[in-house]
């Protein structure tokens, strides 16, 4: 349980038009739509809400999940595919940068671009993300989220984000605490507010715990995967749809193990000749001729003494069978070892599923295979697909930039709540790609587009314009298309002053 009365911790960006927002919210019996899986608490103890449960089955089922997730991960081949989706997106450039700020489209002057420029690049140098950005990446594609807390001088807001400090997943949740009132007209219950803030365990799913903290939250910045359960109601990672084939893998890997320890050894049968004998004095022949053959006196060299070696597996003891008089006498026969002991196609198999449940192309599997970065048809649909995997990693994981600048340039009064909301759409985060690949394929590219406009030179101006060709051939827009077709008319009219300077006079 956890006392609302408590102070929050963090700073809070004031907005102006807050108020006006509070008197104008839209009535209704449910809240928003939770895209951020904190879920929504109904504040308990009437019409103020003194208390609110925070251990109770949400905050466990996010501690066990995480858990989970990072227990897959170590797994070898998730581990793997998980490095081959890191190694794609965080990229490092020609000048070791991995993210840059694109503020091309933004209408506003240029002095504000140069500050918020310079903003953004303090944000990285205060997460150190050159030498931080593939554990960040990492850690937020394994949980589904990531934390940090924005340390700012509450005396002194105006000097911005001092430190970001990362916090572990485990610790901390979003609460959203839904206050109900009782509408005269209708009798039934309408939302009245909804207030958000953090708690923070320093012991997570301990009920034993009772010194949790409230954070603010502008103080936190929190990114989720943007991917959530059936129900709606809780944040998943990536990871998610891997479990099963994971555990399916282990397991298998276990019974091969198992299987091969059992039938790989080759195993004798001993019939031993009884003759005549009672039971019991059969038994006791059977035991001694089994204690003259096992029984191995061995010479340690550690201690110099002998010793009675008899430290034998189950699975490799030999098998001891009594014969009776009118048998073949005494015999000692061999079980050969498991066949197909080679085989481990259903290994294969699962371990393609969990490739294929992380997105990751089959080919990066099979270590002997190469990657061309020759001709674009040369590169399967697999990889194409899963660079635009990484692309939507990319676009869902750059909020984490867009949060921590927004508040910095706020608490900065560089810009307003008004100006981030008008143009927040056309602030781009670009991440480096890898050049020599891109540049290898947009070349071949260009070169299949020239071929093809070589074969249908003959017919532009019959069946073709020139026009069509450069639309649809060349895929150039609009604006492209006028800029060369000036450049190639300047370009032939300077051709033809030259070809009539260069004519004979005939005078």
């Amino acid at each position: 349980m956890a006392d609302n009365t408590l102070k929050i911790f963090g700073f809070e960006i004031k907005k102006a038009s807050q108020s006006k927002l509070d008197n104008n919210r839209l009535k209704s019996v449910v809240p928003a739509t939770d895209e951020d899986g904190a879920g929504y608490i109904t504040a308990s103890g009437g019409h103020y809400g003194q208390y609110v449960d925070i251990d109770g089955n949400a905050a466990k089922d996010n501690f066990q999940m995480i858990l989970k997730y990072r227990g897959i991960a170590s797994h070898p081949e998730v581990d793997d595919a998980i490095e081959n989706i890191v190694n794609e997106s965080i990229i490092y450039d020609d000048d070791n940068s991995v993210v840059k700020l694109n503020l091309e489209n933004v209408e506003v002057a240029d002095n504000i671009k140069n500050q918020i420029q310079e903003e953004f690049n303090g944000i990285l140098n205060i997460l150190n993300f050159k030498e931080n950005a593939h554990d960040i990446f990492r850690r937020w594609y394994i949980d589904g989220r990531i934390y940090h807390h924005l340390v700012v001088d509450e005396k002194n807001e105006k000097m911005g984000i001092q430190d970001i400090r990362f916090l572990d997943s485990t610790k901390i949740r979003k609460i959203k605490e839904v206050k109900k009132k009782r509408d005269p007209l209708t009798n039934i219950d309408i939302i009245d507010n909804v207030k958000e803030y953090y708690i923070y365990q320093d012991k997570p799913g301990s009920q034993q715990n009772k010194n949790a903290v409230k954070f603010s939250t502008d103080s936190i910045s929190y990114v989720t995967s943007g991917l959530m359960d059936e129900t709606r109601t809780k944040i998943i990672s990536n990871l998610q749809k891997a479990i099963k084939p994971v555990n399916q893998l282990r397991m298998m890997e276990d019974s091969l193990v198992i299987y091969r320890l059992a039938r790989a050894p080759e195993r004798r049968i001993f019939y031993i000749d009884i003759g005549n004998l009672p039971k019991g004095k059969a038994d006791e022949y059977m035991k001694n001729i089994m204690a003259k053959y096992r029984n191995k006196l061995v010479y340690d060299a550690n201690s110099g003494e002998l010793r009675d070696d008899r430290k034998h597996m189950s699975m490799l003891e030999d098998f001891w069978l009594p014969r009776r008089e009118g048998g073949r006498g005494t015999e000692i026969s061999t079980l050969p070892g498991g066949e197909n002991l080679g085989q481990i196609d259903d290994i294969v198999y699962f371990q393609k599923r969990v490739y294929k449940a992380l997105n990751v192309p089959l080919n990066r599997l099979e270590q002997e295979a190469q990657f061309s970065l020759g001709r674009s048809s040369e590169i399967g649909r697999d990889e194409i697909k899963f660079q635009k995997f990484i692309d939507r990693l990319r676009a869902k994981f750059s909020v984490i930039f867009y949060n921590i600048l927004k508040k910095q340039l706020l608490l900065k009064k560089i810009i307003t709540e008004g100006d981030w909301e008008q143009w927040k759409n056309d602030v781009i985060i670009d991440f480096s790609r890898d050049n020599h690949f891109t540049e290898l394929k947009e070349s071949d590219i260009l070169k299949e587009r020239v071929q093809t406009l070589d074969m249908l030179s003959q017919y532009v101006g019959e069946y073709f314009t020139k026009e069509w060709v450069m639309k649809t051939v060349l895929k150039l827009d609009a604006e492209e298309i006028k800029i060369l077709s000036k450049d190639v008319e300047d370009s032939n009219d300077q051709d033809a002053e030259e070809v009539e300077k260069n004519l004979p006079n005939d005078e």
